[in-house]
């Protein structure tokens, strides 16, 4: 995979921050995610509206401690 450096403001960088479904989450799934609502509002607005909801019921379970990690995951699923 490639890689490139991009430069942005502390502001920009905290607002992705906020997108964050989980603490490792990197930014170029934030980007990814906050692209693919971009490109769907305008055809798919419930769609979007939907995502966006998702987003903020996994960050409330994530608050409240309610996850797997990644290793308690795997066990479950017989990894």
């Amino acid at each position: 995979m490639d890689a490139t450096t991009i430069k942005i403001h502390g502001g920009t960088k905290e607002l992705l921050d906020n997108f964050r479904e989980y603490k490792n989450e990197s930014y170029d799934e934030v980007i990814n995610k906050v692209l693919y609502i971009a490109k769907n509002v305008k055809h798919k607005p419930e769609l979007s509206v939907e995502t966006v909801e998702a987003i903020d019921r996994a960050r409330k379970r994530i608050k409240e401690g309610k996850y797997f990690t990644e290793a308690e995951a795997a066990k479950r699923l017989g990894l």
